[in-house]
């Protein structure tokens, strides 16, 4: 299965070179898969000298994962197929309530979801969701998520399963995204990379060695935890974090309202700030100050190659520009910084990419070469359609 998702369209005798089997083994194999509905018939060789040769590939439709996005103020749910071919997906605000009702509503959106998609309910086989915060597996509960209530005190992933009637996994949104964009963006090639979110919250999700790190307890990239930038001992910092208090949306707000006296929006600032503002103009060279140190922070101890910024204000060009010219003040050695390609879609890719990758792995009971997450090459993912 791992050459033929990676091969695409492949004959018995590859598959035979390709994974060291006999043509007798493969060919018994093949006729499995095929009788269970997992591969099918896609032609015949051409161009060779002898006979043709029977070619094969995946079944797509074989089943299908749901990703979801849930964030404090959305939650996004995309239905796709084995092949990462995306057949629907919807949006709503998240559920004010928290806790049951925001599984509730994760469950509906995955219904709905299909139902759009045409895809039948009961071939829906895993749904992962990327939350903000530390997932614990052990527990099903979700920690440092304040923005969506009761998550730390429920089994989240125990009431999804029990809701859905299949697996549901918990992962940080973030890690979510780093893969996105190791996979389908800009991180495409790159072993060490960082995706730094930067919106209402900040976090960053770390891929060493092409592998995501996750830490003791799920919590590695709390990048807004940073003890520096507000004062680390006051009890705000231990709920929303010292350098997410000064980096995120509040901070920036903040900065600007004690500069002028009045409130404005980001967005406003941002706007303020390219029509010459030269308060707004400070607030966001303040902004990237902060954020080169948080880079800083990662690059001296995880070294990455490359960290993407993504999220409402991360992303934004006037930030990654400002972040890029000062970097190098404080820090040593050259890192380079690009803004995310994906958006708001980067963990809902990142999503895609993990289901596919468990799914492969609890069908057909082995785990892939090295652990890496098996996926399709990157020219060949449908999944870019959900960009369009």
């Amino acid at each position: 299965m791992e050459a033929i998702v990676q091969g695409g369209s492949v004959s018995r005798a590859s598959l035979s070179k390709q994974t060291g089997l006999s043509k007798q083994t493969i060919s018994e194999i093949m006729r499995q898969l095929e009788d269970e509905g997992w591969v099918q018939e896609t032609g015949r060789t051409s161009g060779h000298v002898g006979r043709t040769a029977v070619t094969y590939e995946l079944v797509p439709s074989a089943a299908y994962i749901a990703a979801v996005d849930l964030g404090g103020t959305k939650v996004r749910v995309a239905i796709c197929d084995l092949s990462s071919h995306v057949l629907a997906e919807v949006t709503e605000p998240t559920h004010a309530a928290g806790g049951q009702a925001v599984v509730e509503q994760i469950v509906q959106l995955c219904w709905q979801a299909a139902d759009k998609g045409g895809v039948p309910r009961d071939k829906l086989r895993i749904a992962v969701v990327g939350a903000p915060g530390a997932p614990q597996p052990e527990t099903g509960r979700v920690l440092l998520a304040p923005n969506i209530a009761g998550f730390d005190q429920m089994d989240v992933a125990g009431a999804l399963e029990s809701a859905l009637g299949f697996e549901a996994m918990l992962e940080n949104d973030v890690n979510l995204a780093v893969l996105g964009e190791s996979w389908l963006g800009v991180g495409q090639g790159v072993d060490d990379l960082a995706f730094i979110a930067l919106g209402t919250g900040v976090g960053s999700g770390l891929m060493l060695n092409g592998q995501l790190v996750r830490g003791a307890t799920n919590a590695a990239g709390e990048l807004g935890f940073l003890p520096f930038g507000a004062d680390p001992f006051e009890a705000e910092s231990l709920r929303a974090g010292a350098f997410e208090r000064v980096v995120a949306s509040h901070g920036i707000m903040g900065r600007y309202r004690d500069a002028v006296g009045h409130d404005a929006t980001v967005p406003a600032i941002f706007e303020k700030a390219n029509a010459g503002d030269a308060d707004a103009i400070k607030v966001l060279d303040d902004t990237a100050r902060y954020l080169a140190r948080g880079i800083g922070a990662i690059a001296a101890m995880a070294n990455p190659q490359k960290v993407i910024l993504g999220g409402s204000i991360g992303a934004r060009p006037e930030l990654v520009e400002r972040v890029r010219h000062v970097l190098p003040i404080c820090f040593p050695y050259p890192v380079e910084v690009e803004a995310s390609v994906l958006g708001n879609h980067a963990a809902l890719v990142g999503a895609a990419a993990i289901g596919l990758s468990h799914l492969h792995n609890t069908l057909f009971g082995t785990e892939t070469p090295e652990a890496r997450i098996s996926l399709p090459p990157a020219n060949a993912a449908s999944m870019r359609e959900v960009l369009k």
